[in-house]
């Protein structure tokens, strides 16, 4: 097939061969060359795509392993310190408790050492706070904390144990009177006997009331003697410890036998006037290492 092509401008002519299976086999090579290459490119784009999606899904699942690790850690060292805290807090309630043992001991003020309440704090706030503490700092302060309780529950165990050993000491040493009502109608010395009127030494301090009257107990302490005995009428002996024995004669009736246990300010007797006696009273007596000595050092009169 040929093309010819006329113009207007100077009369040129233009002639143009034309095969058609030629061009037809030039234009499908020209498009399967296109079609292949953008396969190729499309292929290579779409590998490079691939390795980009299978890169960011390896990142990715390291990323979440990393995660579930700090997950678990996390859990843990909740765990730990939920644990650590529960310690504390048993910890906290055997101080408490130690606490309202010694402030009931030491005769304290309870509305001021309240066990139950928090201790009085305050002060202004600034506006500019500091940052907030991480998870190592919480675990310091409770390290500290730890440690101060440790120290604070032994030191309050010595306390206790130096106050028990005080209040003991207190209970068994005789003091007081071994009356609730009553006076003093003779006392320890030398003086005129009531019965024969000659000079002798009076052993205790004699406490005159009303027949049947209270005698109590001037100490903690264990009933060595409750029965008769000569010149004393109705006795009670008392071994109080450290050397110390009181005796509680002239009753109307003992209260207590031999071997019992008596608290200070118990009752043990009723007074009366039995034995070498010329009126109800009580015959206090107060022994030391097996002497006696002056009951008015014990009794303030």
């Amino acid at each position: 097939m040929n093309i010819i092509l006329f113009t207007n401008r100077r009369g040129q002519v233009w002639n143009f061969e034309f095969q058609p299976v030629r061009v037809l086999a030039t234009l499908l090579l020209s498009t399967l060359l296109v079609v292949v290459t953008t396969l190729y490119i499309g292929v290579r784009i779409g590998e490079d795509e691939m390795n980009y999606i299978a890169e960011w899904r390896d990142v990715v699942q390291l990323q979440q392993a990393e995660i579930e690790s700090l997950r678990q850690q996390a859990a843990a060292d909740l765990d730990a310190l939920t644990l650590r805290i529960g310690q504390m807090q048993g910890e906290m309630l055997r101080l408490n408790a130690l606490g309202e043992r010694l402030v009931s001991q030491g005769d304290l003020d309870k509305a001021e050492f309240n066990f139950d309440a928090l201790p009085p704090m305050g002060g202004p706030h600034e506006a500019a706070a500091g940052k907030s503490a991480d998870f190592n700092d919480i675990l310091e302060m409770l390290d500290g904390l730890d440690a101060e309780l440790a120290d604070r529950e032994q030191k309050l165990s010595v306390l206790e144990s130096l106050l028990m050993s005080r209040s003991l000491k207190e209970r068994v040493m005789p003091s007081g009177r071994p009356i609730q009502d009553g006076w003093l109608s003779s006392r320890y010395g030398k003086r005129n006997d009531p019965f024969t009127g000659k000079q002798d030494f009076h052993h205790g301090l004699d406490f005159a009331g009303k027949r049947g009257s209270e005698v109590v107990a001037v100490g903690d302490g264990v009933v060595n003697w409750a029965g008769k005995r000569s010149g004393y009428g109705y006795l009670v002996e008392v071994n109080h410890g450290n050397g110390y024995v009181t005796r509680y004669g002239h009753n109307q009736k003992n209260l207590v036998k031999a071997g019992d246990t008596v608290k200070k300010g118990q009752q043990i007797a009723l007074m009366g006037s039995t034995g070498r006696s010329t009126g109800p009273h009580v015959h206090f007596e107060v022994l030391r290492n097996g002497k006696t000595v002056n009951p008015a050092r014990y009794t303030g009169k």
